[in-house]
């Protein structure tokens, strides 16, 4: 279950209050994550020492200072930069009530540290200057990387999560759905969205809410206004998944297909959970086994991550597995029916999981189960990755570092096709 799901069911669902068991299991939860490191980006990266210089070495820096919008003041700027010998390879401007905020794309030698390029940048005039590293993707132009991330949102649902962080650099994205009963927008939410310094708040086109936070860098409106037309994008296209779906024969020669799956399966999630043992439902939601159902409609969403779905020659929907977007976490989670278990199922989606993980570019995944799941932690553990383990009073946590290939299990299922 999602850190997500356990915060949205605890504030906005009265009716539906845990069991103890569930109370404990949650508790555990956040003083687990209470002790992680956060991952939130420091507020300045201007006082960071530089590395080791490497002769004849340039270093890419992405920053952005306010200025006041009269002559002469971009020109200043960019003197104290030349003085500096960096160079300028792209800049974008901000128009704000009073003033603009200029973001450069620099190249400056390896030995000048960011402290010194802000200082030059501040006597010139700059002011409230943020600098950090950038990399060969920021050499991308603001307009070409727009018009991918709208391409990568059109073609999948799943994605504008995705495409609003790559858009806005470091953040915190999270859903809220609409409230029970036929709400639509929690809190009065203007159509066109509200923005706050630090944090934007969007209407979902499903009639909830998108915050998105980053606390190190106030929004400026012409970010704003970028991501409201993405998510105008999604609204307009509806409901959509790729088409790719991939049939696998398992060793004992039975056929199955693995494919994307989102809210118009739920039926067919039901009617797998009413195949599935009571304990296998509670290994895998981790509370009473009548709450299994309500938590299907938004781990099907496209909005709160990916679904996989194998289901069988017949068509019947055997196993689910869920990619989720957690804040700035991601966590998997898998359900496999009893008959399919140890069958070499689970360890595919799981698999498959972990490979749109990184073709997402997160750095880590967490799986929260319970030190009984045998099954589980045995799929984590075959993946071949770095693991970390967390137990509170029967929870377990495993976390993978991502970043090394993962290991196949092509050999355990046999041959595979994508029609």
């Amino acid at each position: 279950m999602t850190r997500e799901v356990t915060h949205h069911r605890t504030q906005h669902d009265d009716n539906c209050r845990p069991a103890t068991s569930w109370r404990r299991a949650t508790a555990a939860f956040h003083a687990w994550r209470t002790r992680r490191q956060e991952h939130a980006p420091p507020t300045s990266d201007t006082e960071s020492p530089a590395p080791e210089a490497v002769p004849g070495a340039n270093t890419l820096w992405r920053m952005r200072t306010t200025v006041q919008d009269e002559p002469g003041s971009l020109a200043a700027l960019c003197g104290a930069l030349a003085g500096q010998r960096v160079d300028i390879l792209s800049l974008q401007t901000h128009p704000l009530a009073e003033g603009t905020v200029d973001e450069f794309l620099l190249r400056g030698p390896a030995a000048l540290p960011a402290s010194a390029i802000a200082t030059a940048v501040e006597s010139a005039g700059g002011a409230d200057t943020w600098i950090e590293r950038a990399d060969a993707h920021d050499l991308v132009d603001a307009p070409t990387r727009v018009l991918g991330l709208a391409a990568r949102t059109a073609l999948d649902a799943a994605e504008l999560p995705l495409a609003l962080r790559q858009l806005l650099g470091r953040c915190t994205i999270r859903s809220q759905p609409a409230p029970a009963g036929g709400g639509r927008v929690p809190g009065g939410l203007p159509v066109e969205g509200a923005l706050d310094d630090t944090v934007m708040r969007l209407r979902a086109p499903e009639g909830g809410v998108i915050t998105v936070e980053r606390p190190y860098l106030p929004f400026t409106p012409t970010e704003f206004a970028r991501a409201r037309a993405l998510v105008e994008l999604d609204a307009r296209l509806g409901p959509r998944l790729p088409h790719g779906r991939d049939v696998l024969t398992l060793a004992e020669g039975s056929d199955i297909t693995v494919r994307r799956a989102d809210t118009r399966d739920l039926e067919a999630a039901r009617a797998m959970h009413e195949r599935c043992s009571d304990r296998t439902l509670k290994l895998r939601y981790h509370g009473p086994v009548g709450d299994a159902e309500r938590y299907l409609n938004h781990l099907l969403s496209p909005r709160y991550g990916r679904t996989l779905a194998v289901q069988t020659a017949s068509g019947r929907v055997v196993g689910l597995g869920h990619l989720l977007w957690d804040g700035d976490e991601t966590e998997v989670a898998l359900l496999v029916e009893d008959t399919w278990q140890r069958r070499g199922v689970g360890a595919e989606l799981l698999r498959r999981l972990i490979g749109m993980a990184v073709d997402a570019g997160c750095s880590s995944v967490y799986a929260v189960t319970q030190a009984s799941n045998t099954g589980m932690v045995a799929a984590m553990r075959g993946l071949g990755l770095p693991l970390d383990y967390q137990v509170e009073e029967g929870t377990l946590v495993i976390t993978a570092r991502l970043g090394q290939p993962v290991a196949s299990t092509a050999g355990e299922l046999g041959s595979a096709s994508a029609p």
